[in-house]
């Protein structure tokens, strides 16, 4: 595997079947893990195409694996980056780190997307699932 990003907050690792594997850490762990894995499996009931799918969530070893949405995106406007970020509101998500580090492209089909959830807010009116 090959490790990705090493934070204070986060390791993430990539491996060799394309899997990507998170495991937090540090300040409010728990909190951000469950934020994460809530709002993947509610941006896939409600059929965004853009984003990681959630595979797997270890609640022990809080850690998650999902699917790999492409590389790390290097240039990109400050006003396309918005319009991206603005994408999730109708799927009911509002990023809450609209950064640029938190864009990919997916070359398979020309789709940049993004990942990194677990400062993501649920908006007001979608419910969350069980």
């Amino acid at each position: 595997m090959l490790k990705v990003k090493d934070t204070l907050r986060a390791t993430v690792y990539l491996g060799f079947d394309g899997r990507v594997f998170k495991t937090y850490h540090g300040t409010d762990a728990q909190k951000r893990f469950d934020n994460e894995v809530q709002i993947l499996r509610h941006l896939a009931a409600v059929g965004c195409n853009f984003v990681p799918k959630l595979l797997a969530a270890d609640p022990e070893k809080l850690q998650i694996v999902t699917t790999n949405c492409g590389s790390r995106v290097e240039h990109l406007d400050a006003a396309r980056t918005r319009e991206l970020f603005a994408e999730l509101e109708p799927f009911g998500v509002r990023h809450d780190d609209a950064d640029m580090r938190n864009v990919t492209y997916r070359q398979t089909d020309g789709r940049f997307c993004l990942i990194d959830f677990e400062f993501a807010t649920l908006l007001p009116g979608f419910k969350p699932l069980p």
